[in-house]
């Protein structure tokens, strides 16, 4: 296709939301697509993606507990800088009594590298990881989550009309998929239900001792 100047229809408008930060000491790639964990608050992963609405785009930022895929943190804007993300992951260190050896993994987009992000997982005591720029496979679950939000969500009940209208959408889906949703890689049950018996089990094993 490319050698005869073909390429394939593609239905709306592309908006790039990642532009790499030009900074030459960037964090390592913790992660090297291995999204896994043996407990929750290990590692989490974190992505915003656009929708369009009768006002203009907006933006829906979320953060991700690998372990129960269950969504910590989110935040939805009518920009995309660095409050967007700064803000959902606010809301995630808030919901969550972090301790030590959370790692943190994104794409090398500007607003997670910014110095204020940056020095807020510093305070936080998380460590930060990145990916490489523009490759989905270095942040695949978020990516795949997002996804389920546009498939589920975003282009089955549009067209939008306001920010407003996406945001309470977006609280309704999120407190579905984490309490009602079932997913198959953690065994077919809801995220919530999935962390809640991992405690549960580590409650009798305290008692146990």
């Amino acid at each position: 296709m490319r050698r005869d100047g073909l390429c394939g229809v593609v239905r709306g408008r592309k908006k790039r939301t990642t532009f790499p930060a030009d900074v030459a000491d960037r964090p390592l790639d913790r992660v090297h697509r291995q999204f896994v964990a043996s407990r929750p608050d290990q590692l989490w992963i974190d992505d915003f993606t656009y929708v369009a609405t009768w006002m203009g785009f907006v933006y829906v930022a979320f953060v991700i507990d690998v372990f129960a895929r269950c969504i910590v943190g989110w935040r939805v804007s009518r920009s995309m800088q660095t409050d967007l993300v700064l803000d959902a992951l606010e809301q995630a260190l808030h919901a969550r009594q972090v301790g030590k050896g959370l790692i943190h993994h994104s794409d090398r987009g500007v607003q997670y590298l910014s110095i204020r992000y940056s020095e807020r997982l510093k305070d936080a005591g998380v460590q930060a990881s990145v990916g490489t720029t523009g490759d989905s496979y270095d942040n695949a679950m978020a990516e795949a989550i997002i996804g389920l939000l546009k498939t589920e969500v975003i282009h089955a009940r549009g067209p939008w009309r306001s920010m407003d209208a996406v945001e309470y959408a977006t609280l309704e889906w999120v407190d579905w998929f984490n309490n009602r949703r079932l997913l198959e890689p953690i065994g077919h049950v809801p995220p919530a239900e999935f962390a809640a018996e991992y405690y549960r089990q580590q409650s009798g094993l305290a008692i146990a001792a």
